[in-house]
């Protein structure tokens, strides 16, 4: 087994020295591991990120650096797969932070599940823990809102590279943000690859703590993630999809009421969000954002329809 690491990049510099850092700490233990490389594959960043690797390639050994120009994670992991020389691709994101045993957990739960299933028919999804401290984010204990009940998600996921080049690997369509690999994963389940979880590889997602400042790209992503959804349901018109994407009048209801038609917004609760940061609770005023945030959602995955139809 030779394992390339393939991770799609965007100007998130600070996060990503760390990322990069961790995995050039692994400790591979089975002899039945080749060894392994890191391709980061930078979407036209202007954060200085390939310089910074070429800066630090002597401490960055594993690293492989491939640029393009901004088009959007799908391609981005779609140009890594195509430069990987591994016959194991793991996906991580860029702002990941993974411990020493994440890639031989990996593998070993491939190699067990191959051994208990008989089939090479599977991959692994290992965890992912939210947190926010930047300086020691591995410190962060897992929280019942870390629960993912996501068929195939690439923020930490382990695969043999046959089954993407079958299934023809990321469409490149979904250039706005989301649901690229949840879609990929549809096309994995008609191949009857079964899903093994791997908590025991566990990766560390940092992002800053919840502000105001944040909002109006939090909208602008839940926007954009309705435009995709839209994607994804025409090409898998199923009522699994349209559960996923929210397009349905259950949702439209849901976050109609919740957010009272809309009334409860950005500037409404304000106030709330705001007190709540200042009482030191940002996740709990981001959970509270997340009433107007799905309401923008459903409404940019209705227009979007509307828009195609």
């Amino acid at each position: 087994m030779y394992i390339s690491v393939i991770i799609p990049t965007y100007n998130r510099l600070p996060i990503l020295q760390k990322c990069l850092v961790a995995l050039e700490k692994q400790e591979l233990t089975d002899s039945k591991i080749k060894g392994y490389e890191v391709i980061l594959v930078d979407d036209g960043s202007s954060d200085r990120t390939v310089i910074w690797v070429a800066e630090n390639q002597a401490n960055l050994p594993h690293v492989k650096v491939i640029e393009q120009n901004h088009q959007g994670a799908a391609a981005a992991r779609n140009l890594g797969v195509e430069n990987a020389v591994g016959d194991t691709i793991i996906f991580i994101d860029s702002d990941l932070v993974v411990t020493a045993t994440f890639l031989q957990s990996h593998a070993d739960a491939l190699l067990q599940g191959k051994q208990d299933l008989n089939s090479d028919r599977l991959f692994t999804y290992g965890a992912v823990i939210n947190t926010n401290n930047f300086d020691n984010p591995t410190s962060e204990p897992y929280k019942i809102t870390d629960f993912s009940a996501a068929y195939f998600a690439t923020g930490n996921v382990a695969i043999s590279r046959k089954w993407l080049e079958q299934v023809g690997l990321f469409d490149t369509g979904f250039q706005l943000y989301g649901w690229e690999d949840l879609e990929l994963g549809v096309r994995l389940k008609k191949l009857d690859l079964k899903l093994i979880k791997c908590p025991q590889a566990v990766g560390y997602h940092w992002h800053p703590a919840f502000s105001l400042e944040q909002i109006p790209k939090m909208i602008d992503q839940e926007i954009q993630r309705g435009k995709m959804g839209v994607i994804f349901y025409n090409k898998h018109p199923t009522l699994d999809v349209k559960m996923m994407i929210q397009m349905t009048v259950l949702h439209r209801l849901l976050w109609g009421i919740l957010s009272i038609g809309g009334t409860l917004n950005e500037r409404t609760l304000q106030p709330v969000l705001s007190w709540l940061i200042k009482q030191g609770k940002p996740q709990l005023a981001e959970q509270v954002a997340r009433i107007f945030l799905n309401w923008y959602n459903v409404q940019g995955v209705y227009a979007a329809y509307n828009e195609r139809k």
